[in-house]
């Protein structure tokens, strides 16, 4: 579409999408919070496939507050990612009056596998959650049994 002097191009966002380089567009970066500034989870920028996987932009430390919707929470996603292969554990960090936790806000998911995790960062990244567009990111397997959020 002409608008003015220039050529306006809309067009749906896609995850993995190879063609923003052909059309002479550049990568648009987003800030996700707590995300690296200049990530790009969801677009090969996941770090190498591991079990467990971070899901952001899903839910909110409010929404977490709540113990009956915590728990609506927590079935929903094991029932999604169950999906791609089997659930070994999941965790929700909840935040704590006058504390900050690690990781609150993200939902860490440990699968049986790598390869069950590839598949559900595959379906998730890009997906809606709660009007939220879901980002993906694999984590370190070590910190998750840690804790360190």
């Amino acid at each position: 579409m002409q608008l003015g002097d220039k050529k306006l191009i809309v067009q749906r966002a896609s995850i993995g999408a190879k063609n923003a380089t052909a059309t002479g567009m550049g990568a648009v970066a987003i800030q996700v919070p707590g995300l690296p500034i200049g990530a790009l989870i969801g677009i090969g920028g996941s770090g190498p496939p591991t079990e467990v996987l971070c899901l952001m932009n899903m839910i909110t430390p409010d929404e977490l507050k709540d113990e009956d919707e915590y728990e609506d929470i927590v079935e929903d996603i094991k029932e999604e990612c169950g999906k791609y292969g089997t659930v070994r554990s999941l965790e929700i960090p909840r935040p704590i009056e006058g504390v900050e936790v690690p990781g609150c806000g993200k939902v860490f998911v440990e699968f049986n596998s790598s390869s069950d995790s590839q598949k559900a960062q595959q379906a998730l990244a890009g997906r809606r959650f709660s009007n939220r567009v879901v980002v993906t990111s694999y984590f370190d397997p070590d910190k998750y049994h840690r804790r360190e959020f």
